[in-house]
């Protein structure tokens, strides 16, 4: 669902946000809309590309600015519970492997990424992986968008794009993986603030990197983007939340021994038969007897 205001459509989310507080007319976004608006972009010299979203010189600057840093191990509590959840779907599988690689984690180009494990995996082999959803962050988003909109007459995106559910599922299946298996998780930490938020988003390396993103945000909007994060989505102890969409997939790499679909048509019960299930089972078994 989404609603559009000036040839802009915004997510259902931010468009009843955006309602809630009066707001009739937004200007163009570099992200999170849908259709042709002209785009607001970051100062560069480089030209940037449909399929080349992000600044990786700067995620790369970003990650190494934040591993070097003294205190970077208070930053980790994230990726920690991550990888916890992961593990725990690594104990689902009931198979043992002798061999297990981590790879840790890449830099955008995601099909790329999912091809080149493909080819190193054995066959009859799985992968499983985490990455962040398509709702993550959405209270900051739209804070700062209804933020900028209310003070500067428009919004730019301050918040790197993510991968949408299907789209992941498709990618996997076009870089040959079989028997796909992806779930999404909620992972909601509160904070003192929107400022304390955006320190920790720094210390973990995950400041936005997309190429048309603003490196300037006014101190003003960050005032009022800070006071709309409290009144929208404040606890009663004064804290705020802020929620991680984390997407687990699960793929295999196919082998003959594995379990293969049935012939279209070959089935001896269709779904309308199920609600009587119970009955024909019991109906089976006095057959039987």
């Amino acid at each position: 669902m989404a609603s559009s205001a000036l040839g802009v459509t915004l997510c259902r989310r931010c468009s009843l946000l955006v309602l809630r507080r009066g707001h009739s007319a937004v200007s163009s976004s570099g992200w999170h809309t849908y259709g042709t608006p002209n785009l607001r972009r970051a100062s560069t010299s480089r030209t940037e590309s449909l399929f080349n979203v992000f600044d990786r010189d700067m995620k790369r600057r970003q990650k190494n600015w934040a591993a070097n840093q003294a205190n970077a191990h208070q930053y980790q509590y994230l990726r920690e519970e991550v990888g916890d959840r992961v593990a725990d779907r690594v104990f689902d599988v009931a198979r043992t492997f002798p061999f297990a690689l981590d790879i840790g984690c890449g830099r955008g180009y995601v099909p790329r990424h999912l091809t080149k494990i493909y080819r190193v995996l054995k066959n009859d082999g799985v992968f499983i992986g985490a990455m962040f959803g398509g709702e993550t962050l959405y209270e900051l988003r739209c804070s700062l968008q209804l933020a900028e909109i209310e003070r500067e007459g428009g919004f730019s995106p301050h918040v790197s794009p993510f991968t949408a559910v299907n789209d992941l599922g498709n990618l996997m299946g076009r870089a040959g993986f079989n028997m796909l298996t992806v779930d999404t998780d909620d992972i909601q930490i509160h904070y003192p603030g929107m400022f304390e938020l955006m320190k920790d988003l720094q210390g973990m390396g995950e400041s936005n990197c997309a190429w048309n993103r603003r490196c300037l945000l006014h101190r003003d909007s960050m005032l009022a983007a800070a006071a709309i994060y409290q009144e929208m989505y404040g606890e009663e102890d004064g804290s705020v939340p802020a929620t991680f969409q984390i997407y687990c997939m699960i793929g295999w790499k196919p082998h003959e021994s594995q379990a293969k679909p049935a012939n279209r048509g070959s089935a001896t019960m269709s779904f309308g038969e199920l609600g009587k299930i119970n009955e024909i089972v019991s109906k089976s078994k006095k057959e039987d007897t």
